[in-house]
């Protein structure tokens, strides 16, 4: 797989090891202030992630719902989630 410009953002790590998201790939792949981003070692490389809600998701509902109802669960849940965190950081 070749990479283009187009493909490539860079950030800088701070003094306490943070780093910026940069806004179009926040934007990309629907990351929002709260969620959680998975670091994996790869070969000789870094892999960000966004995690899921997978694990928790069987915990939801019966194991005998199909998997196209869990996934339209979880992107409910993960709206009223993605709401509740807008409403309670939105200053009045």
């Amino acid at each position: 797989m070749s990479t283009d410009e187009s493909d490539v953002a860079t950030s800088r790590v701070t003094r306490k090891g943070q780093v910026t998201i940069p806004k179009e790939l926040r934007e990309e792949f629907g990351l929002e202030e709260g969620d959680e981003i998975r670091w994996e070692r790869t070969d000789g490389a870094i892999r960000i992630r966004k995690a899921t809600q997978s694990a928790g998701r069987g915990m939801l509902v019966p194991d005998d719902v199909s998997d196209d109802t869990r996934e339209e669960i979880a992107r409910e849940l993960e709206a009223t989630i993605r709401e509740k965190r807008r409403s309670d950081w939105t200053p009045e």
